[in-house]
């Protein structure tokens, strides 16, 4: 019922800045923490050989995203371009759900990984980075004289 007192485009201000808050609020993830929810979406797993990282971003130039590994931290930003209509006194926007603009994602690791030992492949829109484990922390099986 108090819905028909306030204007939608008021209640959709209101959810959108709230999600925002939300967001920011919520620290970047470790490498078995919590995602955020922010851009571009991250899958971060490991084996006993690597720690592997996919990021989704669909629609982007492979030469526009920017890799850093330092200090067992990696991190993954460029930017997003927007599609549009064209800008005119004709053309309205109705709906534009699609991130557009600078990114930004860090992702802490465990302290084994060897960053000369890092590839990372673009396809498909999905960003796979993996990051071998150093050979000191390597399982191995020791034979009994």
């Amino acid at each position: 019922m108090l819905r028909s007192f306030i204007p939608q485009d008021l209640l959709a201000g209101m959810d959108r800045a709230q999600r925002e808050l939300m967001s920011s609020l919520d620290y970047s993830p470790a490498i078995r923490g919590m995602g955020r929810g922010g851009y571009p979406a991250l899958n971060v797993g490991s084996t006993p050989a690597s720690v592997e990282v996919y990021a989704f971003e669909p629609g982007m130039d492979p030469a526009s995203i920017d890799l850093q590994l330092e200090r067992g931290v990696l991190t993954i930003s460029g930017e997003r371009k927007a599609i549009a209509p064209a800008a005119d006194d004709k053309t309205t926007v109705h709906i534009n759900e699609r991130f557009a603009g600078r990114f930004r994602r860090v992702v802490s690791l465990p302290e084994d990984i060897d960053p000369g030992a890092t590839s990372a492949d673009y396809r498909d829109g999905v960003l796979h980075v993996s990051i071998k484990r150093s050979e000191a922390s390597m399982p191995r099986k020791i034979a009994v004289q």
